[in-house]
């Protein structure tokens, strides 16, 4: 009975012994890390504003919504997001869940039928993968950020009902799908395209609405984007945003919406007051593209290899998975959390330091987390 847990322990070795392992490290609430990990893109978590609205909701509502959204979870709350999240993305509808992930694994399952064809950028995150392994149907894996590829893929297969994926601003690299030439090679082959927006809403696109926004294909009935209300809106949960069918189609079908514990009302309620903020938040935004470029300009200035940043969210490669961790943990040593993105958590072999942007941290703070960072590399 005991083989199952040696076999574990030996892929904890082997894990361990290819600088894979991950640890659990809590924070307390008056931590002193100069962040450079977390996605709180416009230091918003902490915002007045959105602290009494979360209050008053949990005063009004309590700790949970008590149930489903079909049971009773569903309150004011939720009903008011919805609605500004639709206008914000420029959606006729749109529906929360209590995680960027499962409106992810929810929305890709309800656009496929029988016959769909998956056609997935090589760089979207794990919840389109997992959506696509949930849905059981055909994927085919297009080259990163390439639309002429994507349409090989798409003309390859004729007549077939498809669905295109891809985010808006990657993940992991921080780089910008060519959202347009990407919506273009969908329609002309009569397919959809689902943009996940988790790292593009209240970061890019006219009053932060998001790499849809930006591309000018919002609200085309071709076209659902996808996000978590974690990042930018310093909050939790997820949107699909889209046509109404798609809606109701979710809301009558959609396992993960219809299975799940609802997004606690209060923190519904402080990331409205969030969405309120970022879609003025025009200054927080050009502090945090100021601060992306100033992180690439200081890594490539001492001969890092570092991406272009479309929005908060900057990669600097580590020479291996071991330097990555020692180099991060050397950061952490030294004051400044990073993020540590190694296999499998990049869509590569390649292992990153993953610098994310907050413009709520003191200039002089971010000015020395970026020495730090270039005096500790390995």
């Amino acid at each position: 009975m005991g083989d199952w847990l040696s076999t574990l322990r030996r892929k904890a070795e082997l894990r361990e012994r290819a600088g894979l392992r991950r640890e659990l490290r809590p924070r307390a609430g008056d931590d002193a890390l100069i962040d450079l990990a977390g996605n709180d893109y416009l230091g918003l978590s902490r915002h007045p504003e959105v602290r009494a609205a979360a209050a008053s909701a949990l005063d009004e509502y309590g700790l949970g919504a008590t149930g489903s959204r079909l049971v009773r979870g569903s309150t004011d709350a939720h009903t008011a997001l919805e609605i500004a999240l639709a206008g914000w993305l420029g959606a006729e509808q749109a529906l929360v869940y209590s995680s960027g992930y499962l409106a992810n694994l929810g929305a890709v399952r309800a656009l496929c039928g029988p016959r769909t064809l998956l056609v997935s950028d090589a760089h979207c995150h794990a919840s389109l993968i997992d959506g696509c392994r949930l849905a059981g149907a055909e994927t085919v894996v297009f080259a990163h950020g390439d639309p002429a590829d994507a349409a090989r893929v798409l003309a390859a297969h004729p007549g077939r009902p498809a669905v295109v994926l891809t985010e808006s601003v990657f993940s992991v690299d921080g780089d910008l799908a060519p959202l347009a030439e990407l919506h273009a090679a969908a329609r002309a082959h009569g397919a959809l395209l689902l943009v996940d927006d988790a790292h593009g809403l209240g970061v890019i696109g006219r009053a932060g609405a998001g790499g849809a926004v930006a591309a000018g294909i919002a609200g085309e009935p071709d076209v659902i984007v996808t996000a978590t209300l974690s990042k930018a809106l310093g909050g939790a949960g997820g949107v699909v945003a889209g046509p109404q069918a798609l809606i109701r189609h979710l809301v009558d079908t959609g396992r993960t919406f219809i299975f799940d514990t609802a997004l606690p009302p209060a923190i519904t309620a402080g990331v409205g007051a969030a969405l309120e903020l970022a879609r003025a938040g025009d200054p927080l935004r050009a502090v945090l593209h100021e601060r992306a470029a100033a992180i690439r300009d200081v890594c490539r200035a001492a001969g890092l290899a570092v991406t272009d940043p479309a929005g908060g969210v900057v990669s600097v490669e580590a020479p291996s998975a071991e330097h990555a961790w020692s180099w991060a943990g050397a950061c952490r040593d030294k004051g400044v959390a990073v993020g540590c993105f190694r296999p499998p958590s990049t869509p590569d072999s390649r292992s990153r330091l993953r610098l994310t942007v907050n413009a709520g941290v003191p200039a002089a703070d971010f000015a020395r987390a970026l020495e730090i960072i270039v005096e500790v590399r390995p």
